[in-house]
């Protein structure tokens, strides 16, 4: 047990490193674990919802898992073994497939990319300033790094799965991805859970996605920061999730502890003297004020892929003052 506590407890003080200078939680939301088992690695059974009827602004994160700096040699290779995906529901692309830039400067650039079909229909658009793009199934943001252009997000508008990673070590060229999360709230699409967006609007700026969701409502994604220990994003609603909806979730895979995006789960409780850490398809949920969901050994699927952590919750949607510097 003590080589996989070892690295757990790396990865939270990093965690807690990493949290000096920037508001504490002022809400304790509910983490409600909806995993199933699979034997497919391609299809996302993890599913870890946060909900609160109080939350407005909180804080993303993905973090180089604990071992990154020992790790020569990743597998970022698709499994296929298992699978069965013919009862996918496919809705076949109005247009052509194509790859599209509508956006870029010298750091960042934004593409798009149209696919033959996609499991739901294309209806939402995307946005950069008068520039409109309709039918997206994929957009990249894409970051200019010390050795080359490096892609450090991806949305799929369609269904609202955001993927995050941070830059890659200095060993490695390139880092994978390998947990999604939803913002907004939640809907069900059959087995799914969904983010049912009609726009994204892209404020290259503020390096901002603000989302107007089909149901009225809205909420932004700002990149407060990205370098090669991990990427923050400051997330923020107009209003907060109610009726028992998730406003958050992670969604993933486990098959087995050697194969997985994600296996273990470490929530701090409102009053508790230290974090409770547990194998994460047993989880049994609680109340947390902040959440980080991980790896403590190495994995065969996407061995670089990023711990993610939500934390910071708050009632109020402003940003915390940030502490005076010294004279």
């Amino acid at each position: 047990m003590l080589s996989l506590a070892r690295p757990l407890a790396v990865s939270l003080a990093l965690l807690i490193s990493a949290a000096t200078g920037h508001a504490a939680s002022d809400v304790a939301v509910e983490v409600k674990n909806e995993s199933e088992p699979v034997l497919c690695a391609e299809k996302d059974n993890v599913t870890i919802k946060a909900i609160s009827p109080e939350v407005r602004r909180f804080r993303i994160e993905a973090a180089h898992p604990a071992y990154i700096a020992g790790l020569l040699r990743d597998n970022w290779d698709a499994d296929w073994t298992d699978c069965d995906m013919s009862g996918d529901p496919v809705h076949k692309a109005p247009v052509p497939p194509q790859r599209i830039t509508f956006y870029e400067s010298i750091e960042y650039w934004l593409v798009g990319y149209t696919f033959e079909s996609f499991w739901r229909p294309a209806d939402t658009t995307f946005r950069v300033g008068d520039r409109v793009e309709k039918g997206l199934h994929l957009v990249q943001l894409w970051k200019l790094g010390k050795t080359g252009s490096y892609e450090v997000l991806v949305v799929y508008p369609q269904d609202g799965y955001w993927r995050v990673r941070p830059l890659p070590p200095p060993q490695l060229s390139a880092a994978a991805y390998g947990s999604s999360f939803l913002f907004g709230p939640i809907e069900q699409d059959g087995a799914r859970p969904v983010v049912n967006i009609k726009e994204i609007a892209f404020d290259p700026k503020t390096l901002s996605f603000n989302l107007a969701f089909k149901d009225g409502s809205s909420g932004t994604l700002k990149l407060d920061s990205v370098d090669q220990d991990r990427m923050v994003l400051d997330a923020v609603l107009d209003k907060p999730v109610t009726g028992g909806k998730a406003f958050a979730a992670l969604r993933s895979m486990y098959v087995t502890e050697f194969n997985n995006d994600v296996a273990r789960i470490a929530i701090r409780e409102p009053g508790a003297k230290g974090w409770r850490e547990e194998l994460l398809m047993p989880f049994a949920g609680g109340k947390a004020t902040d959440v980080w969901m991980g790896r403590a050994t190495h994995s065969r699927h996407n061995t670089s892929s990023p711990d993610m952590v939500f934390r910071s919750f708050s009632k109020d949607p402003n940003p915390p003052a940030k502490p005076e510097a010294k004279k």
